[in-house]
């Protein structure tokens, strides 16, 4: 059996209470019930006894304008009497001015200022609120087990969490779909519930007054509802995973957690970096672990005077020695540029960062492509300056030559260690386990 919280229960009676007296407002204030065009024709022409005893008879009619008095000389209409309010006062003027023969009329009407008159129509008013109310304690029961059997069923719904997985839905999707399950239930149960108590004048006023909250609230909380909404599509999107290396904006660093309002980072400097998910969402974002194959380059001048050919097998034969470095995809080497004094050569080469480090396996390639040049002599120069010497006493002209390279005597070092860098992986799991805030992401 489904049980109800009896505080919620306590609200939803009370919600209905009000909502039945809301239907029996305030009355129409006599006036607005006048017909705007309306004339009165007395019964015997327009004497001033025909007028009189027509508004006599007319406010007899009126329980608000039994006490007042009517006096006519020459068309000239005096009133006078106590009435309980103003409107019922301006009601009297209204239907003596619209009285065929009234040339003017002269209000002497006084409103009575007594407490016990004042009161009098609210007690009377709140006795035939609690009569109609009695009437209809029927018609709210019904409106209520309505109300709460929507309210069971939207929370009964809302707590299936089994048929967010069967839909592959993350935590904060099923979360929100969740939520919004059950605002739906609730609202068509209210909804149905005035209805049955022919109220559906408050179901739009509801409706008015909700959409005018929306567009006030969505103005005033427009950054926060971003983010939120953010976070839900990137949760369900899945652009990264935690320990993920991505850059948004020129920011870089790795994922530690997705939450509700925004995506922290640990920099490559082991800072805490926030993004709001807004931003993430709206700005072109790089994922260097998404593939975890990635590729590097690096560009060395050679002299223009060698064998171009040569120089790259050496190269290649190079690149392929390191064990970080992949032989499929091969490594690349192409003529890039042709400078004053060098031809300009890029390396490309292919790691898996899974085992190996990008910047450790990069500066290695390096260093070996150095080394290995120098042992053979190939001359990577610098850029050839001439001076000339202007005076009497000197050569005319003195340049600077560039020497043939001779090979080098020096030892190639080892390889050294390229493997992947786990020391930022550390220290995430240990933010993970200090910050209790909740992971979108797991």
């Amino acid at each position: 059996m489904f049980k109800l919280n009896s505080a919620k229960l306590f609200i939803v009676c009370v919600s209905c209470l009000f909502l039945s007296f809301s239907v029996y407002g305030q009355e129409d204030v006599i006036s607005e019930n006048i017909p705007s065009e309306l004339t009165i024709e007395p019964n015997a022409g327009t004497s001033d006894q025909a007028i009189k005893k027509k508004l006599e008879s007319i406010f007899q009619q009126i329980d608000e304008l039994k006490n007042v008095s009517v006096e006519v000389v020459s068309g000239v209409v005096t009133l006078s009497g106590i009435v309980d309010d103003s409107d019922s006062e301006n009601a009297a003027l209204t239907l003596t001015k619209k009285t065929a023969g009234v040339i003017y009329v002269r209000d002497q009407i006084e409103e009575n200022v007594e407490v016990a008159a004042r009161l009098a129509p609210a007690q009377e008013k709140a006795r035939e609120m609690g009569r109609t109310f009695i009437q209809k304690l029927p018609l709210i029961g019904i409106a209520i087990g309505v109300i709460t059997l929507f309210w069971l069923v939207g929370g009964w719904l809302s707590r299936r969490k089994s048929i967010f997985k069967k839909l592959r839905m993350n935590e904060m999707a099923s979360s929100l779909a969740r939520n919004l399950i059950k605002l739906t239930f609730v609202s068509l149960g209210i909804f149905i519930g005035l209805e049955i108590l022919d109220a559906s004048a408050i179901a739009s006023a509801i409706l008015g007054v909700a959409g005018v909250a929306g567009i006030a609230l969505g103005f005033a909380f427009r950054n926060i509802v971003e983010n939120y909404l953010a976070g839900v599509l990137l949760s369900i999107r899945n652009p990264f995973s935690t320990g993920d290396v991505i850059e948004v904006s020129g920011m870089k660093g790795k994922v530690i957690r997705l939450t509700s309002r925004d995506t922290v980072l640990m920099t490559m400097d082991g800072n805490h970096l926030r993004i709001p998910n807004s931003a993430i969402m709206t700005s072109a974002m790089t994922n260097f672990s998404r593939n975890p194959l990635r590729r590097f380059d690096f560009a060395v001048g050679v002299s223009v005077e060698l064998d171009l050919i040569k120089v790259r097998e050496l190269g290649m034969e190079t690149l392929l020695s390191l064990k970080s470095i992949l032989s499929d995809p091969a490594p690349t080497i192409v003529v890039e540029a042709l400078g004053d004094s060098t031809v300009n050569m890029r390396f490309y080469a292919w790691i898996d960062q899974r085992d190996s480090d990008f910047s450790k396996a990069k500066s290695e390639a390096i260093r070996l492509i150095k080394d290995r040049f120098d042992d053979q002599g190939i001359e990577m120069p610098e850029p050839i300056y001439r001076v000339h010497l202007k005076d009497a006493y000197a050569p005319q002209e003195m340049v600077a030559e560039s020497q043939p390279a001779q090979p080098s005597q020096k030892r190639i070092q080892g390889e050294m260690d390229t493997s992947a860098d786990t020391s930022l992986d550390k220290q995430i799991e240990a933010a993970e386990e200090m910050d209790a805030e909740k992971n979108l992401l797991d």
